[in-house]
């Protein structure tokens, strides 16, 4: 997907468009970046650390597995080590799976297209998340009336363009339960209304063919046994419970934790699209600039697990280079963020990103003014 180029979609009647006829940004940026690559030698896709993180991650996940249905554990110990699968599973997900669904894994086709299945054995669904996550959302970023991953919720107020609810005014502290379901939500509902419905919030689902219907329901059905049945016939009903939500809380809030804070945080910013046709005036690149936000860029252990996802910026302006890249590609993009005199995000550490990521949550949880009403009353989503 050429997301350089002039880019528009279809709502009901509207249309959003980015001015990118003078993409100059975006043009000196990739010239730079590209050379980057060229100067060292290196492709742009994944090395042998990407490698070493599924080597240890894939067995680590299966390990922990087996040892929950073949061996004894106190109450506590086994509870701690379904919450340690959860969170080895979203480490497969953000290192593994991204970077593969992404094509930026290998340079190999047959390898992305693979290990990009290592979602369906999370319980999700790659061809549905590829549009959702790879056009839709990398394309129009925190665009309320588009942007899947900020949908509008009765739960979850995440923009002031979005409806308020009395409910809202608690969600700061409510939210990290959501997000905690939402791995489950995602698995049980969330995949089965897009699929039921063809649709992606307000965009139409791309056809699926026999060999992805297939999957679909092969998948979900192996995750069924894999996840369900055979943990009941093992250990029973109720401790399977116990250790199933578990491992889907500490899953959910994990991938829940590291997506929210790269968009909806107090430094990035918001577009809406209702009835009427839109032209974003910047290029699409200084609109992921502005809607993203990096964090804990030093940090080595975080950068590790969530697979360079706090990089989020780098990840916005090159989703077809792989994470591991990110770091050395974050000093050319600051860089070149300060002779364009663009404001580039970037909270020094994870906990100064949760901290926004409150304070932001917070405020929308507030009612809004007479004036604010009007910019969030509702409008109409196809």
């Amino acid at each position: 997907m050429q997301v350089f180029l002039v880019n528009f979609v279809l709502y009901r009647m509207a249309k959003l468009t980015y001015n990118n006829r003078n993409a100059v940004f975006f043009q000196a940026l990739k010239a730079d970046v590209d050379n980057y690559f060229i100067k060292n030698g290196i492709e742009k896709t994944g090395n042998w650390k990407l490698y070493l993180k599924t080597i240890i991650l894939v067995p680590v996940a299966i390990g922990i597995y087996v040892a929950l249905l073949t061996m004894h554990f106190p109450t506590i110990a086994a509870i701690a080590l379904c919450a340690a699968l959860g969170f080895t599973l979203s480490g497969i997900g953000f290192n593994i799976m991204h970077d593969a669904c992404h094509g930026s894994y290998s340079t190999k086709k047959w390898v992305n297209e693979l290990l990009g299945l290592t979602l369906n054995a999370l319980g999700g669904n790659a061809f549905i998340w590829k549009q959702k996550h790879n056009i839709i959302h990398h394309t129009y970023t925190n665009v309320d009336g588009i942007d899947d991953d900020i949908a509008k919720s009765p739960v979850i107020r995440q923009c002031q363009t979005q409806v308020w609810k009395p409910a809202h005014r608690l969600q700061h502290i409510y939210l990290w339960l959501v997000y905690a379901l939402s791995s489950f939500l995602w698995v049980f509902v969330i995949d089965m209304v897009k699929y039921g419905t063809k649709k992606i919030y307000t965009t139409e689902l791309r056809a699926m063919d026999t060999r992805e219907h297939l999957i679909f329901w092969v998948s979900k059905l192996l995750y069924i046994v894999f996840y369900i049945a055979i943990p009941v016939a093992i250990v029973g009903w109720g401790p399977w419970a116990v250790g199933f939500l578990a491992m889907h809380m500490a899953l959910g809030l994990s991938l829940s934790v590291v997506f929210q804070l790269a968009h909806v945080v107090e430094e990035t910013e918001f577009e809406v699209i209702s009835g009427d046709d839109k032209i974003i005036e910047n290029e699409w690149a200084i609109h992921q600039i502005k809607t993203t936000a990096n964090f804990a860029p030093k940090s080595k252990a975080i950068s590790w697990f969530v697979g360079g996802l706090n990089f989020q910026v780098e990840h916005h302006l090159f989703p077809r280079i792989s994470h591991v890249h990110y770091p050395a590609v974050s000093k050319i993009v600051e860089q070149k963020c300060k002779e364009f005199n663009i404001e580039y995000h970037s909270m020094p550490t994870m906990f100064a990103a949760i901290a926004s990521h409150y304070r932001f949550m917070r405020s929308l949880g507030q009612k809004p003014s007479a004036d604010q009403y009007v910019l969030a009353k509702p409008f109409k989503y196809g």
